[in-house]
């Protein structure tokens, strides 16, 4: 007895204390001292499993969460394993008053946030470990093992297979499938993949079961985003305060990625279970319940873009990707979208969107997605292909007047790059003519076609006229360039891009520093080098296909001359890339590339054949420019001139001869 007083630190006050429940709680304190006595070849470390911890009571009502820990502090010899859906927060400085040992001085091993395992580092003083989901292995080797008759897999292999797929990992969906193949076999069926292709409301029940009402009100909500931060959740759940969303993200089944755009995401399969599997708990949501959130969500998604400090390519499609699936889905107006739509298409970057689910867009946001999605798709298909489907949405009439007049401007500009220079006349005039956003893109396209046409003094005065918005200095470039005149093209080039550089528009900066690189090419390989190597690196995430090949065909005007079979094999190459897109002006724009390498190894013959495959592009009478620039080269007259230059033709003929003397010079 003097022993067991003298080494037992509560004994005496607990034999005089009252054995009530508060003074039970310090029990375990003696069978930690009883199990310390026991000699080292009886020693043993007890394990004690407290599993579904979230049925201890709320996070406001802990008393019998602080019976329990007080459990586990008094018993430091035992191995304690706490399993449940929420994250213990003993380490919680907060929690001071409300339980008996709290903060990270108490469970250093608890302080960081539940870390995914098992290769977490703690202490003695306890560890979290998120479990998280099974992988396809362990699926399969759970419902192997879950169910046996004869030492044999009760569930067959294919079975095992069409479950571990619909189950994303998730254990309560195994155990839920296990159940359901228990039912179908006791009613005398045998379990097919068919009867496992619907969801389990059950799935829904336990899911919501310890959260509390705000909490399972905002997992209802942010189940309509693809990802989500805390802003986002408290709006799209129409609420005033974060603190239920805070809460919410705790839980394992919101997965956090620090690094996102939005770190927060659903569980992909209670987040599809939820958006479709019949609701039986008691505070279900009804259709017009759904459609109200939708339309709260697609709110605070643009209400967040537009908060932006500045231009967020980034957050932009983020939002236009989120934002066209909830307008599409609930059937939500426009709104906001059509201001992001043209945003998405000012910086000509093209990231892809998702593609709408039916056949033929059916709401303005189904022909909005269709739209936005045939734009970004036409840097990886023929041209023609993007005219049929511009023709297909602007046939629905679903779309509202400005964008009715983006889907025009780049039909146009498809046209046009088909050599389809008539229809996209009519499309820049109809375009230029409704005086809207797109005006001044249209204004440029008419300056295009008459450089097409072989009209420059009209194209000059047209480009004098754009200013910024329709890329002037850019257009001038052309006209330079068109004449021979590298150095002012050049000039005209680098003012274009320290223009877009000043708006924060990457695309068009790499769209000039493209032509900057060709027209340098011929001048000075040397610092081509150099601005080829610039514009691949602004071309670095983008997706612009014709700009692509404009530095390709600089590359190989810088080499022009020289590099034997390796010229014609890269040449050849890129002939078929051109030809399987469709851009009539890439094509003409190699031409003039292979004609300047011939000239300048003076093969004339090579350079005639050249002159031949041009005359067959032009045979509509468009482009006429390149052939002639290609006679200048060789030194040849053309035979007749249907250009009008905007200087003397003498000027254009002894500049191009200038480029290949100079050249022959190098070499």
């Amino acid at each position: 007895t003097v022993k067991a007083l003298a080494g037992c630190a509560r004994l005496a006050d607990l034999l005089e204390a009252e054995p009530d429940v508060d003074a039970l709680s310090y029990y375990p304190h003696l069978l930690a001292w009883e199990l310390a006595q026991l000699p080292a070849d009886k020693a043993v470390v007890p394990v004690v499993l407290l599993d579904t911890f979230e049925d201890t009571g709320s996070r406001t009502h802990r008393d019998l969460e602080r019976l329990l820990q007080r459990l586990v502090w008094l018993m430091p010899g035992a191995f304690f394993i706490v399993t449940g859906r929420g994250r213990l927060q003993w380490a919680d400085p907060a929690l001071e008053g409300q339980l008996d040992f709290t903060g990270p001085a108490a469970w250093p091993g608890l302080a960081a946030h539940t870390v995914p395992g098992p290769r977490t580092t703690g202490t003695t003083s306890g560890r979290q470990i998120l479990i998280g989901d099974f992988s396809p292995e362990d699926c399969g080797d759970y419902l192997a093992r879950r169910l046996v008759r004869d030492d044999e897999p009760l569930i067959g292999a294919e079975l095992r297979a069409v479950i571990t797929e619909r189950s994303h990992g998730l254990p309560l969906y195994l155990d839920l499938a296990v159940m359901r193949f228990l039912e179908l076999r006791r009613a005398g069926r045998t379990p097919t993949p068919a009867d496992f292709e619907a969801d389990f409301p059950a799935l829904i029940t336990r899911t919501l079961a310890d959260l509390t009402s705000d909490e399972r009100h905002i997992l209802r909500s942010v189940s309509l985003f693809d990802a989500f931060d805390l802003e986002l959740a408290t709006r799209a759940a129409g609420l005033t305060h974060q603190a239920a969303a805070a809460r919410l993200v705790e839980r394992p089944l919101i997965r956090t990625d620090p690094f996102a755009l939005w770190p927060h995401h659903l569980h992909a399969l209670i987040r599809a279970t939820l958006r479709t599997a019949d609701d039986a708990t008691d505070d279900r949501w009804t259709n017009a319940d759904w459609t109200a959130a939708a339309s709260r969500a697609l709110d605070a998604l643009g209400k967040q873009w537009q908060a932006a400090p500045g231009p967020d390519r980034r957050l932009l499609v983020g939002c236009l990707r989120q934002g066209l699936a909830l307008a599409r889905d609930h059937r939500l107006d426009l709104g906001w979208l059509t201001d992001a739509a043209q945003a998405y298409t000012d910086d000509y970057v093209w990231e892809p969107l998702p593609l709408p689910d039916t056949d033929a867009p059916a709401t303005p946001a189904d022909a909005l997605a269709e739209l936005l999605a045939t734009l970004a798709r036409r840097q990886h298909e023929h041209r023609s292909r993007t005219v049929e489907r511009l023709t297909a949405v602007l046939d629905t009439g679903l779309l509202p007047a400005d964008l009715t007049e983006t889907a025009l401007y780049f039909r146009a500009k498809a046209h046009r790059d088909l050599g389809d220079t008539a229809a996209s006349r009519t499309g820049m005039q109809q375009v230029a003519a409704s005086g809207g956003r797109y005006a001044s893109d249209a204004a440029r396209g008419l300056a295009h076609l008459a450089r097409a046409a072989g009209d420059f003094p009209t194209a000059l005065a047209t480009a004098r006229t754009l200013g910024w918005a329709g890329r002037g200095s850019r257009v001038l470039g052309d006209i330079r360039f068109a004449h021979g005149d590298m150095t002012a093209a050049s000039a005209a080039y680098s003012a274009a891009r320290a223009e877009a550089e000043r708006h924060g528009n990457t695309g068009e900066q790499a769209i000039t520093q493209a032509h900057l690189a060709l027209a340098t090419a011929f001048t000075d390989p040397a610092r081509a080098e150099g601005e080829i190597a610039y514009a691949e690196q602004l071309l670095a995430g983008l997706d612009q296909r014709a700009t692509t090949f404009t530095v390709q065909i600089a590359d190989l005007v810088r080499i022009a001359g020289r590099g034997g079979a390796e010229f014609g094999d890269r040449t050849n190459l890129l002939r078929t890339e051109i030809s399987s897109s469709g851009i009539t002006a890439a094509a003409l724009l190699l031409d003039l590339a292979v004609a300047f390498h011939h000239a300048a190894r003076e093969e004339n013959e090579a350079v005639q054949e050249t002159c031949d495959q041009l005359a067959d592009l032009t045979r509509g009478g468009d482009y006429g420019y390149y052939l002639e620039a290609v006679h200048y080269l060789a030194g040849l007259a053309p035979a007749a001139s249907t250009v009008r230059w905007a200087e003397d033709p003498g000027a254009v003929r002894d500049r191009w001869q200038g480029l290949v003397a100079s050249r022959r010079q190098e070499l």
